[in-house]
């Protein structure tokens, strides 16, 4: 077992999507839609890479509106597990800088 917040799954946000593969949910710190590969490794193979991007690009869209969003794929925090948040271009002012509430 690891000490992993993504392996860890915890229900602290609002969750989108979850299959086999992945789950989509806001990101604690950010605010905004994440997929995370419920396996515990950094690169998954194209195919399951391709299954993460198009359930987070379904979530992203349903709230940013097409072309609303870009895929952020830098693991920061977490560098040993795989994830993506799809950022709107106001993000960081919306989350740290008080532009109030996150569209729908």
């Amino acid at each position: 077992m690891t000490d992993c917040d993504l392996c860890e799954a915890a229900r602290l946000s609002p969750w989108h999507h979850e299959d086999e593969v992945c789950w989509v949910a806001d990101c604690e710190v950010c605010d905004v839609p994440m997929v995370v590969w419920k396996s515990h490794a950094t690169e998954p193979p194209p195919d399951v890479l391709d299954h993460l991007l198009a359930q987070l690009d379904l979530v992203a869209t349903a709230r940013f509106g097409e072309g609303g969003y870009s895929v952020d794929r830098v693991m920061r925090q977490i560098p040993d597990h795989f994830h993506a948040h799809a950022r709107d271009p106001h993000w960081w002012s919306r989350r740290f800088g008080g532009l109030g509430s996150r569209p729908r």
